[in-house]
């Protein structure tokens, strides 16, 4: 149960919230913590805040402070890799990446858990990339009080699948990469290819272990597949290859390989002609022509997941249609654009 007193009759009791202060451009936060002794000396201070009121809290037996129930929903809300302290600011708690990564929402499972009356969390997109320390979402409970049992529904709904929010940590891959064409091959043109997807594997924390030219031959193609599998290479990048021409054979040598499971065509432009297929455990991934034209293409979004452990299949190269079209801005500021970021 909630009394409101005037301010003047409050002294001696204790702050049933955290008294908020805002000095545009210098400060927000609370300038009174929840349960804090209001003396005499006080007054002034909150009368400048716009309080001429205060708020007395009796609980009853099924009712819980926003505090409480922040400590609750954080505690169902953090996987693996995410963490918080519960020292409420405000109502509010805060969830950290516990080690570099990537993110990953339980998106219907967040809406799911939005959808309870009068608590929230807020997240970043998921598959965002973050450092250990990082702030990836916030949860708080809305009123000052509320029922304990709709704090309970909406906990129950945040663990049901496991947890909303985990931060898996990207692996260190031994990767290959193999460049095909024969005017590469031949000399007949400069290889770009090589630089540029070796600036993106080791941007991931990973290594180029091995790198060879091959001209369009499947089964020279399928041979050093093999080979780089046999030197201990998990990951494996193949350029070149990927479109309609006679000559383009590279996806037929990842099948002559061995490649049991191959998935040709994403959702998302730059990047259409794209290809994931697995060998065993190990990915290929076939990049097509446009990664050497534009600075994020299909790979920039998919490579992260690879090395977090995700499997991509047919299903998660579609759902990167909602976000997955580049505005291919002059100025490129990926990652923080809406690129990749439907879901």
């Amino acid at each position: 149960m909630i009394k409101t007193v005037k301010l003047e009759e409050a002294v001696g009791a204790k702050l049933a919230h955290d008294l908020t202060e805002i000095r545009p451009g210098e400060f927000k936060g609370p300038a009174f913590r929840q349960g804090h002794t209001v003396c005499q000396e006080d007054l002034c201070h909150m009368q400048r805040l716009g309080k001429n009121h205060l708020y007395v809290i009796d609980l009853e037996e099924d009712e819980i402070h926003e505090n409480e129930a922040a400590a609750i929903l954080a505690a169902a809300l953090a996987g693996a890799g995410v963490t918080w302290e519960n020292h409420p600011k405000e109502g509010k708690i805060d969830l950290y990446a516990a080690t570099d990564g990537l993110l990953r929402v339980d998106v219907p499972a967040l809406a799911a858990f939005n959808l309870v009356d009068e608590v929230m969390c807020a997240t970043l997109h998921s598959h965002t990339r973050v450092k250990k320390g990082e702030k990836v979402g916030a949860t708080r409970a809305i009123p000052l009080v509320m029922k304990r049992a709709a704090v309970e529904r909406a906990a129950a709904i945040a663990r049901q699948n496991g947890a909303v929010l985990s931060v898996a940590p990207m692996r260190q891959a031994k990767a290959g990469l193999i460049i095909t064409g024969n005017e590469v091959y031949h000399g007949l043109i400069r290889d770009r290819f090589a630089p540029i997807l070796g600036r993106k594997v080791e941007a991931l924390g990973s290594e180029v272990a091995a790198l060879e030219f091959l001209p369009d031959d499947a089964p020279a193609i399928a041979r050093t597949i093999q080979a780089f599998l046999q030197q201990g290479c998990d990951l494996l990048l193949l350029s070149g290859g990927m479109s309609v021409d006679p000559d383009d054979v590279t996806r037929h040598a990842i099948r002559q390989a061995g490649a049991t499971e191959v998935h040709y065509g994403s959702a998302v432009l730059p990047g259409a002609m794209f290809l994931v297929a697995y060998l065993g455990e190990v990915p290929l991934l076939g990049v097509p022509a446009c990664a050497l034209h534009h600075p994020v293409t299909v790979l920039d979004l998919v490579l992260p997941r690879i090395l977090a452990g995700e499997h991509i299949g047919k299903l998660e190269l579609a759902l990167l249609g909602h976000g997955g079209l580049c505005r291919d801005c002059r100025d490129c500021s990926y990652p923080h654009c809406p690129f990749g970021k439907g879901r």
